[in-house]
């Protein structure tokens, strides 16, 4: 995140103030495309750069010596079975900023994690969903 950081105040930063002087030389601001478009970019890297600063300002470094697997907690990687049909997961659980499915990474807030915390490898947890309970048996606990 530092080095995004760094690189959208000393990289991205610039070009589009650039960008704004060159749309500003053309002359009537009024009806210039080129000036309203770097403004509005502008705008949006502006509110990007302060979302990462927030992130940074509210960053917990954890030290992975300190995990262990013996229950589940953050940054675990947890392989789940459900009971019922027999479907095996894994999830990697971590904070709400890292999270994404598509990459296997659970947040921490969501119903699944929230039931998983704190469990041992072998113990069964019900889990609430939109479609009813599902009962999950914790197959595995990792890093």
């Amino acid at each position: 995140m530092l080095e995004e950081l760094k690189h959208l105040e000393t990289v991205e930063r610039p070009n589009i103030s650039k960008q704004i002087a060159e749309a500003r030389d053309k002359g009537d601001l009024s009806e210039n495309a080129e000036y309203d478009a770097a403004k509005e970019a502008q705008g949006l890297l502006e509110g990007k750069i302060s979302l990462l600063k927030e992130k940074i300002l509210y960053a917990k470094i954890i030290d992975s010596s300190r995990l262990n697997t013996e229950v589940v907690q953050i940054l675990n990687k947890v392989k789940i079975k459900n009971t019922k049909n027999g479907a095996e997961m894994s999830y990697t659980l971590v904070s709400e900023h890292e999270a994404n499915l598509k990459e296997g990474k659970l947040s921490i807030n969501t119903p699944i994690a929230k039931a998983l915390l704190g469990k041992k490898k072998g113990e069964v947890v019900e889990v609430t969903v939109p479609a009813g309970k599902i009962p999950f048996e914790i197959v595995e606990i990792s890093f």
